[in-house]
């Protein structure tokens, strides 16, 4: 029997060999797997992030009007508890984009050595990330609550 053959066909070109055009195509659409994956995961990273940011400054808002009209002793407490949600949610966020810049760099690379080897055609270029540019803008929000909090100025002191 003979081994099969490991040469690799040059960029851009197809093989007569159908066998391998196939295997080629599955390779380059497992790549696109592996990209929307890494979205979803972002997403659940941002969802979370989100419940986080979101319910720590509901309890800020909600327990500051409570201590407003006298009905909470401690001064701080909503504003400790909240801002700690808050911080958490804004650092769990942070790592999952951080997380997702470095996987989808690495896939990226990976995908141009195969490309420039000629296991894969790779002739589209992966789409913006519209789950990161939500994510990004998500952390200036939840950034910008903190800071408003801390320093009880700008929209949301």
């Amino acid at each position: 029997m003979g081994q099969p053959s490991m040469k690799s066909t040059p960029a851009g070109k197809t093989t007569d060999d159908p066998d391998v055009e196939l295997s080629s195509r599955r390779t380059g659409m497992s790549f696109q797997r592996t990209r929307m994956s890494a979205e979803r995961t972002l997403m659940t990273v941002l969802r979370t992030s989100l419940s986080m940011i979101s319910f720590g400054f509901t309890i800020y808002s909600f327990f500051g009007h409570l201590q407003g009209e006298g009905l909470l002793k401690r001064q701080h407490a909503p504003r400790n508890f909240g801002l700690a949600l808050l911080t958490l949610g804004v650092a769990i966020l942070i790592a999952g984009i951080g997380f997702h810049i470095s996987f989808m760099r690495e896939l990226r690379h990976e995908r141009i050595a195969l490309a420039e080897e000629g296991l894969i055609h790779a002739k589209t270029h992966f789409p913006v990330s519209y789950t990161l540019l939500t994510a990004v803008m998500l952390l200036l929000i939840g950034l910008t609550a903190i800071v408003s909090i801390v320093f009880d100025i700008g929209p949301f002191g």
